[in-house]
């Protein structure tokens, strides 16, 4: 009986400890004493790894590292074309052309402009903006090193304003691609470009707000916003971490003078490069299509409706035999959730289904008169926009 018992006080033990030890490791690895860090991070790849003056456990006392690295891969972009002007309204009538002949005429003059561009690859790839280059008739890009050389365009995106230039020179000083999914709000970014045409130029500030898509400047948005100072001239051009990385193309900003006013956006180097991919394989994007057209819940709306959680967006229209008219889906359909991911506007209807490869299956969940209705079907191809 003595036995028993105390076999049974030594199991009890037992079990007593594996219970703590289980809380301590939970609630205090560190107690434990193991060799791993509290907080494990995904290191840069040695090859990738730039040191920074000052001390790296706080802030670097100069960021002159990180614009060395990334500076050399940005480049100014002249562009110029042709513009004819209107005639003159008299120039139409016989009488006035006999006796002032050519000086009627339409007249055709050279139009400037300016903006910048980050070289991506050594074999001469540049990305810059869509608004850059649109309607250039020629194309000049200059280095940091003084040296230049006639740009093609080898692809437009103008939903995205993303543009790809080539250009034949050698040895060229390619930037590394940044992870910019990774970054943070309050980041410290370098913005590097030729604003007003002064010559390469570098700001600074943080990351101010992340997936910014109701700006109104693009079809597709999902830009970072920056107070890095950003002026006319800066498009096109590199938003770099500290460490040299480029993680995003300087795009626009917001402003009532023209200046900087510390609001600016900037394309996802991510998104940006898989834009420049498509545009180098396909001479297109490739963007899933669902031929609808979608509307915001108002309060009104919700209240038409008789929405009791004014959740998701409304079908407003459908294209006659398009994807989602064979889906199923009608007008007046609330659409909660598209493969699984809930859906809150419109910007991040399109955005989803833009990111979905055509001819692939989806699974759109509906609100059709106050029932839930699951709805499949398959993606199409968006079609091409073209400028103008």
């Amino acid at each position: 009986m003595q036995k028993n018992k105390f076999a049974a006080f030594i199991f009890k033990s037992v079990i007593f400890g594996f219970a703590a030890a289980f809380i301590i490791l939970i609630l205090r690895p560190d107690l434990l004493g193991s060799g791993r860090p509290v907080v494990e991070v995904n290191e840069v790849a040695p090859s990738s790894r730039y040191s920074l003056s000052g001390d790296l456990a706080g802030s670097p006392v100069s960021y002159a590292d990180a614009v060395d690295i990334a500076a050399p891969s940005v480049v100014n972009v002249y562009t110029t074309k042709v513009v004819t002007e209107r005639a003159n309204p008299l120039y139409r009538d016989p009488f006035f052309r006999y006796f002032f002949g050519d000086q009627l005429a339409p007249r055709k003059r050279l139009e400037s402009s300016l903006g910048s561009g980050v070289i991506v690859s050594d074999n001469g790839y540049i990305l810059t903006n869509n608004h850059v280059v649109e309607g250039a008739d020629e194309i000049q890009v200059a280095l940091r090193d003084k040296s230049s050389a006639e740009a093609i365009i080898v692809g437009t995106d103008p939903e995205s304003d993303l543009a790809v230039l080539k250009i034949a020179l050698e040895k060229l000083p390619a930037i590394t691609i940044g992870e910019s999914d990774a970054s943070r709000v309050g980041d410290v970014v370098l913005a590097i470009g030729n604003p007003f045409g002064v010559g390469q130029t570098v700001t600074m500030g943080i990351i101010s707000a992340k997936g910014r898509n109701s700006v109104g400047i693009n079809t597709y948005e999902n830009f970072l916003q920056t107070d890095a100072a950003i002026n006319p001239g800066n498009s096109g051009g590199a938003l770099i971490n500290p460490y040299g990385h480029l993680i995003g193309v300087n795009t626009a900003i917001f402003s009532k003078s023209g200046g900087s006013q510390g609001i600016g956006f900037a394309i996802p180097a991510n998104f940006a490069i898989d834009v420049m991919q498509q545009i180098i394989q396909y001479g297109r994007v490739v963007r899933g299509y669902l031929g609808i057209e979608v509307q915001d819940i108002t309060p009104e709306l919700a209240e038409s409706f008789r929405l009791k959680d004014p959740k998701g967006v409304i079908v407003a229209g459908l294209l006659r035999n398009g994807p989602a008219a064979k889906a199923g889906l009608r007008p007046g359909d609330v659409i909660l959730d598209i493969n699984g991911k809930e859906i809150h506007d419109t910007k991040e209807v399109m955005n989803t289904i833009a990111k979905i490869k055509p001819n692939d299956a989806i699974k759109i969940n509906v609100l059709r008169q106050g029932k839930k209705m699951e709805l499949n079907g398959n993606v199409g191809e968006r079609p091409t926009q073209r400028p103008g």
